[in-house]
């Protein structure tokens, strides 16, 4: 889980943060003013200082905050002068933007304030399209506005070259300023409140906020234009009000409230993506109307306020569709104010006590939680060098507590301002005032804790039952006063504290803390009893027990097995029913009887066969399967079963697998393969890895005989088994460091994997994707257009290629594992661009569509989004907090050492990343290099030597020079051409080859690579239809085939091996094809074991054959085989 923030501010101003991987508030020391609240997200924190200004707290990453600005040169020709600067009255600028329209010289970009800096002076972009112009930059056009061409013509009259500069943003981790100026001028008052969300309104632009705030006349303001290049925003738009409002607050979505002086509430509606600040208000009432509402809290479905009488509210009903909700229901507890933060977690601040609380129990099906639990922990400077460090749980101690000493009636309690105004800042400094007569009092009375809380110190009371019920009570309910459910959670133990050293709360805020009910509990400064009682034991003892329990158990397994070497070999023999998919007409599941028959022989060996019983004419069939013959068991998705494929060697070359529905046997099957092969524990380090397109991770321990020239293992007789985890492609090398990237772009890294019963490592992995429909529209003279069409269109609610039927209503989850966690929204990134509704446009279906309409446009379509969620475990650690698209690992030797390991990644907004600190006992790193380019990439790969290839996503190739150990970044990026009207996609580096990728499925190889010039010379094209390409430390090429031929139909997403790459041919031959369809990533970058090879001039006919055919004996082997030495361009190399 990545660290996330919650941010606090006590009576005093000062600010703290809590980090979820931290066990005390930290206080913001550069602060130099006081504040009076803030509100965060993940990324920033916006705050309201004692002046009334609005500062902002960017926090820091690796990757910085960068943003690039442009402007074109123009120019003309003309008889005299050539290409000069001087232009027609009619044309443009000679220094203009990109539509000509505005004038932009140089000397007229100035910094937005001084939180910002150049990075360096101005520069010639020599990019166009994705291949590199002139030395000049120039691209020609026969006039203006017109198509443009890198290569100048007999016709070309005008000319213009693009120039970059970047800004970069450096007011990180410290509080900047934020000018009050509207779009007329200075605001006419200060700000009394502030409320930041709306990042789940759009993803573009990235990193798209929503910030309201509250003038001191009760005024609502918004600020315009904040996104990740304009973290600071543009200016403030005032708002229309039915009243005059004290507090706003807004959620992560289109959810904004807010709380009007008469004590009523207001929502705003008409909140769209084009539309941030929404168009009209509607008058929600008070939940209590002799007490009005002071203070609202919303989340992503949730609706908390608080009234003045300090009682707790919750609003229920609240969807995307009812943003006003049904009604309110009253909470036990009294509280200042509370606050709703990332899945709808709820905290507050005590009116009692005055300490921050967090809602427990609090999940999607029950977003109200269960109890208010206390959150004790310490400040920086508290903390006693004598302090025990372990946590204890105030609900359920293991001792009782001291009971408090007598309070004399006579001292007077310490004052708790109440927060319920802006009277708040007087109190706080008349606090300090009297801060010294006070202490005194304070210390005969400590501690100054309420008497209800005191009631809760008791045994009885502070043991909770194991199970409650919610504490919810209707409106017409009268509400207990005081938390009756409060529990107290305490970190440190030693020595009290003062009155003096408990500063006390008056805001909280976690809109950028990212915690739920599954991880709340498990969080440093949350702990629970039972991980209290468990701190004495560190993980490496917990590691050192297991692998001693382990020894003793496999000791005493194989002691009592001797006594039994001499009986015969014993059966045992599992029964049950499951269900088969037909896979002729009539194609459906069949219920079907299943007997796995499992044997050992006298030295352990262990083999089995599975046996299918069905009916079909009334009469008795079975199938059967050896379970040493069996390649592969994959998971197959189903939106209502637990569906899986069985693979054998035979059935991999027909693309024809026994399919199956059972709920548990999978795993059973799966320890059978892996026991009859004498497969057990990790993967090695010379493992190849492959991801399927549903995000199954699977791994084949290769054989010394795969690379193999010219006699290599048939791919269709691989085995793989499946590794714990859900990724959408994973990167190694044969160092054993292993990365993975989720379809939520979350970074994880191998951690090691067990096997068997006892499974190290092992943990809670979550992966998010969204399934998408698409809704399809005519047009027709009389209505425009509509979703009714002509008998031979598609459906008019249907997936991608038309030809299902998708509907929101029937549409499903990939599996029984995923879950939905959002509503349908519709989705504006598709490629081709939309209009501001979503359409996309085209003459008919299918065609090519685009984003805007013209009159030959008779069809449209929108796709529709909805994201689901799979928790699931396996060998993997996040990396936060920098989500990746693609990462590669360098090539290594089976007996290399490298440290550190270069690693590099490009994140999913495009930035190039070199990762430092990777080495064997720290797999994961430490930090994050940030590599500059002109524009995203997409595609990154690292060879032998060094070399990194990288591939832009306007389909251009760069390669980065002089990248070592003493440089890891290199220093500078070379533009190497493509292939003639060609994009490409994704490379992979190897040794000493290079093999690209295109868009439309071609695979290209790069000629001419030399240690003098690593960029090579040419491209040349090997074959089609290829999704994926990986190439290893042997330069041995893997890819993944679309339309291979199988028994029944084309094939999609195939395994293949590239046969007879040698050194002096190192682009092959032919293909082997393996595993498949379905498979969507594949890596071989580990696999270093290098085998003997024999002289051959080429593959024969008849090799090939006996290649496709494993029963047929291969031709003998030279008893004398050549040894090759490993070469690079023709020079020895060592990694």
């Amino acid at each position: 889980m990545s660290v996330s923030l919650l941010w606090a501010v006590d009576v005093y101003g000062r600010v703290y943060s809590l980090s979820t991987g931290g066990q005390q508030w930290e206080q913001c020391h550069d602060a130099v003013l006081e504040f009076k609240r803030v509100t965060a997200v993940q990324q920033c924190c916006w705050g309201i200082a004692c002046d009334h200004h609005i500062y902002l707290n960017v926090h820091s990453s690796d990757v910085p905050i960068r943003y690039q600005e442009e402007t074109y040169e123009n120019q003309r020709w003309n008889p005299k002068d050539n290409f000069s600067d001087h232009l027609l009255p009619s044309d443009r600028w000679h220094w203009s933007d990109i539509t000509g329209l505005e004038h932009q010289p140089l000397d007229s970009f100035l910094l937005p304030s001084t939180n910002w800096e150049w990075e360096g002076d101005w520069y010639i972009d020599e990019n166009f399209g994705g291949e590199p112009t002139e030395k000049g930059g120039w691209t020609y056009a026969l006039d203006f506005p017109a198509t443009y061409i890198k290569d100048k013509k007999w016709n070309s009259c005008v000319r213009r070259r693009r120039w970059i500069r970047y800004r970069r943003y450096k007011a990180t981790d410290t509080w900047a300023k934020i000018p009050s100026e509207g779009h007329s001028g200075p605001l006419p008052d200060p700000f009394n409140d502030i409320s930041c969300g709306g990042w789940e309104i759009s993803e573009e632009p990235r990193g798209r906020l929503s910030l309201w705030a509250v003038s001191l006349q009760g005024k609502v303001w918004f600020r315009e234009g904040i996104h990740h290049h304009s973290p600071e925003g543009e200016g403030w738009e005032e708002v229309s009000l039915p009243g005059e409002v004290v507090q706003i607050s807004c959620g992560p979505g289109d959810l904004v409230w807010a709380v009007l002086w008469e004590g009523q509430l207001i929502v705003r509606e008409g909140i769209t993506r084009d539309c941030p600040q929404g168009s009209s208000w509607v008058v929600v009432d008070s939940p209590n109307p002799e007490a009005g509402a002071i203070h609202v809290a919303v989340g992503d479905n949730v609706v908390w306020a608080v009234t003045k009488d300090n009682k707790v509210w919750f609003r229920r009903g609240i969807n995307s569709h009812n943003p006003c909700g049904s009604g309110w229901i009253g909470m036990v507890g009294e509280m200042v104010m509370v606050n709703v933060g990332l899945n709808d977690q709820v905290w507050g601040i005590s009116c009692v006590d005055r300490a921050v609380y967090f809602r427990q129990g609090v999940t999607s099906s029950e977003l109200s939680g269960k109890a208010w639990k206390a959150v004790n922990v310490p400040r920086d400077g508290d903390i006693r060098s004598h302090s025990s460090a372990s946590i204890s749980i105030g609900a359920c101690p293991s001792s009782p507590p001291p009971e408090p000493p007598p309070i004399d009636p006579d001292v007077p309690k310490p004052r708790i301002p109440k927060v319920t105004s802006d009277s708040f800042i007087s109190e706080m400094l008349s606090d300090r005032e009297v801060k010294q007569e006070g202490a005194t009092a304070a210390t005969t009375a400590s501690p100054s804790i309420p008497e209800e809380e005191v009631a809760l110190g008791e045994p009885e009371a502070m043991c909770l039952p194991p199970w409650s019920n919610v504490d919810l009570e209707e409106t017409q309910t009268h509400l207990a006063v005081g938390l009756s459910s409060v529990a107290t959670y305490t970190l440190c133990q030693g020595e009290p504290y003062g009155a003096d050293e408990h500063p006390l709360w008056a805001w909280v805020s976690g809109g950028g803390c990212g915690v739920n009910f599954w991880t709340l509990l498990s969080l440093p400064a949350l702990a629970s009893s039972v991980q209290s009682m468990s701190l004495s034991i560190s993980p490496a003892q917990t590691a050192a027990w297991r692998k001693q329990i382990f020894e003793q158990l496999s000791e005493r397994s194989k002691r009592e097995m001797d006594h039994f070497k001499h009986y015969e070999q014993s059966v045992w023999v599992k029964k049950g029913t499951m269900q088969w998919w037909r896979d002729w007409k009539p194609h459906k599941w069949v219920d079907v009887r299943f007997a796995l028959e499992q044997f050992s022989g006298p030295e352990g060996n262990q083999d089995g066969i599975l046996f299918l019983y069905y009916n079909f004419n009334e009469e008795k069939k079975y199938l059967h399967a050896f379970i040493n013959e069996v390649t592969i068991l994959v998971p197959v998705l189903n939106d209502s079963k637990h569906t899986f494929a069985i693979y054998t060697a035979e059935r991999t070359k027909q693309r024809w697998p026994i399919r199956l529905a059972a709920a548990t046997e999978l795993a059973l099957l799966s320890v059978s393969c892996c026991d009859s092969r004498g497969i057990q524990g990790p993967p090695s380090k010379q493992a190849i890895w492959s991801v399927t397109c549903k995000g199954d991770i699977f791994v084949c321990e290769p054989s010394p005989s795969l690379e193999a020239c010219p006699y290599p293992t048939p791919c269709d007789q691989m085995f793989w088994r499946q590794v714990g985890g859900h990724l959408r492609l994973v990167e190694c090398n044969s160092l054993g460091v292993v990365w993975g990237v989720g379809y939520d772009h979350t970074a994880w890294v191998y951690t090691g994997y067990g096997g068997g019963f006892f499974q190290d490592n092992i943990f809670t992995q979550t992966d998010v994707k969204c399934v998408y429909i698409y809704e399809n529209q005519r047009w027709n003279p009389v209505t425009g257009y509509t979703n009714r069409g002509l008998p031979t269109d598609r459906y008019m609610w249907s997936d991608a290629t038309g030809l299902q039927e998708c509907t929101k209503a029937n549409a499903k989850p990939p599996s029984p594992h995923w879950t939905w966690v959002a509503d349908w929204t519709i989705d504006y990134g598709i490629s081709g661009g939309t209009d501001r509704e979503g359409w996309q446009y085209a003459a008919d279906f299918p065609r090519s569509y685009h984003g805007h309409k013209t009159l030959k446009d008779f069809v449209r379509r929108r796709r529709w989004a909805r994201k689901c969620k799979l928790t699931t475990t396996g060998p993997w650690q996040e990396v936060p907090p920098i989500p990746l698209s693609d990462v590669t690992i360098v090539l290594c030797g089976a007996q290399s050492s490298v440290e550190p390991i270069p690693l590099w990644a490009i994140s999913n907004k495009g930035d190039v990343l070199c990762r430092l600190g990777v080495t064997l006992l720290t797999p994961a790193g430490t930090s994050w290099l940030h590599v500059g380019t002109d524009q995203p990439f997409k595609s990154i790969s690292i060879g032998g030597a060094n070399q990194v290839w990288a591939i832009a996503r306007d389909g251009s190739a760069f390669y980065r020079g002089s990248v070592s150990s003493e440089s890891p970044a290199g220093d500078c990026w070379y533009h190497i051409p493509c292939p003639e009207r060609q994009k490409l996609q994704q490379v992979s580096v190897g040794r000493t080859s290079v093999y690209t990728v295109d868009q439309n499925g071609n695979l290209w190889f790069r000629q001419g690579l030399t240690p003098s010039y690593p960029q090579g010379s040419s491209w040349e094209h090997i074959c089609n239809n290829v999704r994926k390409v990986s190439v290893g430390p042997l330069d041995q090429v893997w890819i993944i085939a679309d339309k291979v031929q199988g028994s029944h139909s084309l094939s999609c997403g195939t395994v293949c091996h590239r046969l007879g790459v040698q050194p002096m041919e190192p682009k092959g031959q032919s293909w082997d094809y393996g595993i498949g369809g379905g498979w969507d990533h594949i890596t071989v970058r580990g696999n270093s074991i290098e085998a003997p090879r024999v002289r051959m001039p080429s593959l024969t006919p008849s090799l090939t054959s006996s290649l496709t055919d494993p029963l047929r004996p291969p031709p003998p082997r030279s008893l004398l085989p050549v040894m090759v030495t490993e070469m690079e361009n023709g020079n020895a190399v060592r990694c």
